[in-house]
């Protein structure tokens, strides 16, 4: 017999299975004996009081065995199937694929970064060197940028089935289970590369093809149609023509592809993005002010998040890509940047939390020609060059304290903080564009005043974040997907504008994929 049940317990009453059956047992008057198993189906954390309560919706099963943790999915094999090529092997670019091989299609990556493995001592050498390699970094890569960002799994997406089956794949690909409870899923920057790695397995084993250090260079269209692409082999400078229709995953910082894009008159828009900061905090006081307690979170809760929203002069200022008990880091993708991120390692065990500080920016706020596609992508490259600029020329990068940057003055020390490159003090008040500091500092104001001790000197301000999603929107077709104008050509995920994390992402590559096979049984 299996019977859900919707629990509110005690923090210590949800930190395990066994301490979830002796609940129910003794709640609802059931032999604890005889629970074969309880699967946790939705968890959440409720600390809008003094006294935190955990919301759960559990399946009980009583005298019998439960049925498989996760949706299994086939992939066939499809070696000598027709193929379609995948620029760019982030969450769009795996999802797409993997959709591919179960619709019976051979997908063919092509990857200008390194693998999962590789990458990692590519970003261990920026805090070594103060340098960045353009082709191996936070966000290109194997997995993208969310590989190594924090790993957050939360999407506002309305399509619940969408997004179940995106986290169903990446338990099969060794993800904890857990995340198909959380309301705020995170498998964590130290866990998801190996599933990122276990999902190229599939996509090699089934007789797909991934190849790294190979960089698309041109469309190959002939009239309105893609027909392929070429690439050149970052290692030993080849050239190569890959033939069959593309779906373009190639992530929201690959600016030469946009420049590409609009040098060849490939049909996009500006779109909008937020500006800012990544706000440092020590986990404790975050767990303090979260959980009503002096003494922070205790034993049997995890570090606590927050989410902030207000409105300043019209834009949204807010809080994201929290990532409680987690690190800042050196997100640039080339020369004379400084751009900052956050993640957080499963356990989210560090001594800070830190979230991006945000002001919302239209395409109407930055100055220059409306039809100008990449106006607001030339606006983040100078706010990138000038805290460069401001962190002596290399990633070390600039910084405040919070309520010296709301009062207005220089910090002349800084907290000790997670960024490993390492941070100047600078007057960021003073040199951030004003309707961004501004709407900044009237945030915080009210944020302080929401949650007694967030705004303190404790914290820190360290600039800037810029890539919070693409600076243009390639244009497509609201029901084929496929470019308004290119027949054959597929822009996915973030980079396209049209996702805005992992699961957003993975979400549209399937669909993306979807899509691109029934173009395909048109020909």
């Amino acid at each position: 017999m299996t019977t859900e049940y919707q629990l509110r317990v005690l923090p210590q009453q949800a930190v395990s299975e066994s301490a979830i059956i002796d609940y129910i047992a003794r709640e609802k008057g059931i032999d604890a004996r005889t629970v074969s198993a309880v699967r946790v189906l939705k968890k959440s954390i409720d600390a809008r009081q003094r006294t935190i309560y955990v919301n759960l919706k559990v399946r009980v099963y009583v005298n019998e065995m439960p049925d498989a943790d996760y949706v299994h999915t086939i992939y066939p094999q499809v070696s000598e199937k027709p193929q379609v090529l995948v620029i760019g092997e982030g969450p769009g670019g795996l999802f797409a694929s993997l959709r591919l091989i179960e619709l019976g299609y051979k997908p063919i990556v092509i990857e200008r970064g390194k693998d999962v493995h590789d990458r990692k001592r590519d970003m261990a050498l920026i805090t070594k060197t103060q340098k960045v390699d353009p082709e191996s970094n936070y966000c290109f890569g194997e997995g993208g940028a969310g590989a190594y960002s924090d790993g957050k799994l939360y999407t506002r997406s309305k399509k619940r089935g969408n997004v179940d089956k995106i986290l169903n794949v990446f338990c099969q690909h060794g993800a904890s289970t857990a995340i198909l409870a959380d309301a705020h899923p995170h498998i964590g920057t130290d866990k998801l590369p190996r599933v990122i790695e276990n999902m190229r397995n599939t996509i090699l084993a089934s007789g797909g093809e991934v190849h790294f250090q190979t960089k698309m260079t041109a469309l190959i269209t002939q009239g309105d149609a893609v027909r392929g692409v070429e690439t050149v082999d970052l290692q030993t400078g080849a050239t190569r023509s890959w033939y069959g229709p593309v779906i373009l995953a190639t992530g929201h910082s690959a600016r030469d592809v946009y420049r590409y894009l609009h040098d060849t008159q490939v049909e996009m828009e500006a779109k909008g993005i937020a500006v800012g900061v990544r706000l440092e905090h020590p986990a404790h006081l975050i767990d303090q002010i979260q959980y009503h307690n002096k003494n922070g979170r205790g034993k049997y809760l995890p570090a606590a998040e927050y989410s902030m929203v207000t409105q300043v002069d019209g834009r949204g200022v807010y809080s994201f890509c929290m990532c409680p008990g987690g690190f800042v880091i050196p997100a640039a993708t080339g020369p004379e940047q400084i751009v900052v991120n956050g993640m957080s390692p499963a356990n989210r065990g560090t001594q800070w939390s830190n979230s991006g500080m945000v002001v919302e920016l239209r395409p109407e706020d930055v100055e220059g020609n409306p039809d100008d596609s990449l106006r607001i992508m030339r606006y983040q490259e100078e706010l990138e060059r000038m805290c460069w600029q401001q962190g002596n020329r290399q990633q070390t990068a600039p910084a405040q304290r919070m309520a010296d940057f709301v009062n207005g003055r220089l910090s002349y020390d800084l907290p000790a903080s997670s960024y490993a490159p390492g941070l100047i003090s600078s007057p960021l008040h003073f040199w951030l564009p004003q309707p961004i500091a501004t709407r900044l500092r009237e945030g915080f104001r009210t944020f302080g005043r929401q949650a007694h001790g967030f705004l303190t000197n404790e914290a820190t301000l360290i600039a800037i974040e810029t890539r919070t999603s693409a600076p243009v929107r390639i244009l497509r077709d609201r029901e084929r997907l496929m470019h308004v104008r290119l027949e054959g050509l597929f822009p996915c995920g973030e980079g396209a504008g049209y996702a805005g994390g992992i699961v957003s992402a993975g979400v549209d590559g399937e669909r993306c994929a979807e899509q691109c096979v029934a173009y395909m049984a048109t020909l």
